[in-house]
């Protein structure tokens, strides 16, 4: 998720999901072979039909995972990222629903003690739900959420936890 505001325009998505903290927005490779990208967008957003095969099986997981947070997605994903954020989504995708780790935790994990680098790895990642980064939070609270420290994001990171059980204040 690289936005830093809720000033999304719905254009080039291969689909738009409903949820109930806002939408999500799904982006395909241009080839349509591989998820490209899930992006978290605002209430007022519209839904949009999926426009292929491949959005609309995206499609039908996001909504599974909404209402059953222990869903496990089996989509192609378009590979992406540095070396540094793929240690880090790799964390990431082996926490289960329910279990997170702080920044610190996943930058020890990896060899790396910067927990600010973990969290822009984590904004950065393409495919939250996926790699479910709402799952790393800080040592003394939520932490930021999509490269915000409050707002429509964390708003979102809130909802995403509660789902699994886990609530900040």
């Amino acid at each position: 998720m690289r936005q830093s505001s809720v000033d999304i325009k719905p254009q080039g998505f291969n689909a738009i999901v409903k949820a109930p903290f806002g939408a999500v927005g799904i982006r395909l490779n241009p080839a349509r072979t591989h998820i490209q990208e899930f992006i978290y967008l605002p209430a007022d957003t519209q839904a949009q039909k999926p426009d292929c095969e491949l959005a609309a099986r995206a499609s039908e997981q996001v909504k599974a995972f909404i209402s059953n947070p222990n869903f496990k997605f089996d989509l192609p994903l378009l590979e992406q990222g540095t070396e540094f954020q793929n240690k880090v989504w790799r964390v990431i995708a082996s926490l289960e629903n329910g279990q997170t780790l702080t920044y610190k935790q996943v930058g020890q994990l990896i060899a790396c003690g910067a927990p600010r680098a973990v969290g822009g790895a984590c904004g950065a990642n393409p495919y939250p739900l996926i790699v479910p980064c709402h799952r790393v939070v800080a040592t003394n609270g939520i932490g930021g959420f999509a490269h915000n420290d409050g707002g429509f994001y964390v708003g979102v990171k809130r909802w995403l936890l509660a789902q699994e059980g886990i609530v900040y204040d």
